[in-house]
Formats: C-alpha cells, sequence, structure tokens
C-alpha cells in the first residue's frame, strides 16, 4: 500500500518522531546532541518556527512544532540532511542514519498542547537515559531542563508553555513540574506515537466508549485529534490539493502568478527581485509570497530561492500578503 502523503498547514502543531535506521545511536556523544541542538537553534529562527517540546534520546528524537509558513518537511530535510552528513563524517561511516521517513502527526492543540508536552519531556526517563525526575530536571538534551530554568534554549518558546501553568513563572514551573510528576504512572502512552483509530481518538477506551455509543469517527493515522478535528484536516487536504490541481491544470505556475501581481502594481520583475523597500514593492512581494504557498502549494524555501529572499523573509511576507485587501482579488485572476 502506498504512504500517505504528509498533511501540513501554517500554524499546523506537529509531533515528529525520529528513528535511527534498525533503530541504531544517531548519537554518540555529548558532541552529536550539541551539533544537532545547534541545527535546530539556526533552522528555527531562520524559517520563524516555534517547538513547545523536545527531546533527544540515544536513537531516536522527539519534537513538537508549530509551523509557520515554512513546511515541516522543509525544515526536517534541512535538519537530517545536514546532521546526517557531519554525522557520517565525524564518525567515519556511509549510508543513511535515520529510517527512511520521519513520522510526522499533526495534532489538535486545544486538546493535546500539554498532554504531548508531557509525554516528549518523559521520554528520557521512560528509556533509562535518567534515574528520576530530579535527574531530568537537570538533563539538558531534553525541553523539560529548559521549562525548569536549569538549560538556556533560545529556540524552545518556554514561555508560552509555562503561561498554561500560571501567570508567574515561579508559580507556573510548580504547577508543570506536577503535572509531569503525574504522569510518571501513566506508562508509555502508545495513542501518542501509535496509529490510525487509536491515535486519533486518545486510546482504545474512548474508541470503545464511542462504538458503544453508536458514534461513527473519522480516522487518520497521521492526526491526533477529535473525530471532528480529523475531518476538518482532511477536508482542508483535499481542498488545497483540488486548488493546486485547478491552477495546475490551467498551465498556471509561479512565472505566470508574478506577472499577474506585477500587472496589478505597474511593476517589473527587476524590481520585485531588488533590495528595494518602497512600499508598493513589499506589498507586490508579499502578495506574491503569500499566494505562492497558499495557492500553488510551494515550500518557502522554494519561493524564497526565486524570488531572492531568505526563507525567514518569505515567512513574514506572507502573513501580510494574506492580510492585503488585493489578495482575494489577485487570486480570482490566478484562476481565471
Amino acid at each position: 500500500m502506498p504512504r500517505k502523503a504528509r498533511i501540513d498547514a501554517p500554524g499546523a502543531l506537529h509531533h515528529i518522531i525520529v528513528r535511527g535506521i534498525e533503530r541504531k545511536p544517531i548519537f554518540r556523544d555529548n558532541r552529536d546532541y550539541q551539533n544537532f541542538i545547534e541545527r535546530l537553534d539556526i533552522i528555527l529562527m531562520d524559517c520563524d518556527m516555534s517547538c513547545y517540546a523536545w527531546a533527544l534520546l540515544t536513537n531516536h528524537v522527539h519534537l513538537l512544532f508549530q509551523t509557520g509558513t515554512i513546511s515541516v518537511s522543509t525544515v526536517m530535510r534541512r535538519l537530517l540532511t545536514g546532521y546526517a552528513q557531519q554525522f557520517n563524517r565525524r564518525h567515519n561511516r556511509h549510508g543513511h542514519l535515520f529510517q527512511n521517513r520521519y513520522k510526522s502527526i499533526l495534532c489538535e492543540e486545544d486538546s493535546y498542547l500539554l498532554e504531548l508536552v508531557r509525554y516528549i519531556h518523559l521520554n528520557p526517563l521512560r528509556a533509562g537515559n535518567v534515574n528520576g525526575l530530579k535527574e531530568l530536571n537537570s538533563y539538558s538534551f531534553c525541553g523539560h531542563s529548559v521549562l525548569m530554568g536549569k538549560t538556556i534554549c533560545q529556540w524552545h518558546d518556554a514561555d508560552y508553555v509555562l503561561r498554561l501553568f500560571g501567570k508567574t513563572v515561579k508559580a507556573a514551573r510548580k504547577e508543570y513540574f506536577s503535572f509531569i510528576a503525574k504522569g510518571v504512572p501513566l506508562g508509555r502512552r502508545p495513542e501518542f506515537a501509535g496509529g490510525g483509530l487509536i491515535r486519533s481518538h486518545g486510546g482504545w477506551s474512548a474508541i470503545k466508549y464511542l462504538r458503544s455509543d453508536g458514534v461513527r469517527v473519522h480516522s487518520d493515522e497521521r492526526i491526533l485529534g477529535s473525530s471532528d478535528f480529523v475531518k476538518s484536516v482532511l477536508e482542508k487536504a483535499n481542498e488545497d490539493l483540488e486548488k493546486k490541481t485547478l491552477i495546475l491544470a490551467k498551465g498556471k505556475d509561479l512565472k505566470y502568478l508574478i506577472e499577474i501581481v506585477l500587472n496589478h502594481f505597474d511593476l517589473d520583475q527587476r524590481q520585485l527581485k531588488s533590495k528595494s523597500r518602497s512600499r508598493v514593492v513589499a506589498r507586490a512581494r508579499s502578495i506574491v509570497c503569500s499566494l505562492a504557498i497558499d495557492r500553488l502549494i510551494m515550500s518557502g524555501t522554494d519561493v524564497a530561492r526565486e524570488l531572492n529572499l531568505s526563507p525567514s523573509a518569505v515567512s513574514k511576507l506572507s502573513s501580510r500578503g494574506r492580510s492585503d485587501s488585493l489578495y482575494g482579488e489577485i487570486e480570482k485572476w490566478c484562476l481565471m
């Protein structure tokens, strides 16, 4: 059976699981761990992506991202390719380092954000990398130590998570730690990394209850959330695919989209790709970026390459473009 395509969207919450090939180590010493962390620092800051939880273990990695306009696949490709090349050079090895495909689970934020933070941050304890919560507090290769104030990590959005537990940092850390401690007896929680119906609805108990009540539920192994959430995500994914197919079927591409935008603003290619900061040029760039990502489903990296911009600049410009009063009008022209 062919693998399903990944589902992504701006602002989506993703639980990423990366494993070493044949479950072999992907970190051999502290220098490897640090190299991976430094790459995360550069890439996440560059791509304007939030990280709420993370854990690096001997042979696998857990990450909890909220994407910007740069796709999660683009971010992971940069992260894993660069790290694998460095690892192979350093340890004089050849071949694949990771399993062929990392696992990406799109999650319903309101219901699962805190549960996923706890699940991910308890991984070093479950895997035996640390002995007890006291050691976990200081385990520098996991986001738990950042939330506890033991490790500094600029790319981990610790403030966002702590605000969900209390109004002051001290009170929030106390409540967060209590929440983490209550998760230890819960064990491995396979619903957060399992597949299909179990993952989508939070475990067998929830499924049995729904079935006994005669409720028909929607499920997908790529999604963690309620039936309504799964349904809405799949409908949105199909809608995006249909729009992309329609545009491509009409022979439209980025070149055509740029031409439409330039005509609206009475600009030329040279001005669009220049370093000009004029309001008109910036506005045109913003709409090109947003339409390329939203309607051509291009990655932010590819758009950046075409417009001589950085991926982070494309992320910011596309957000502005969506709120521009001309966005809808120009979109209609692109579909004509």
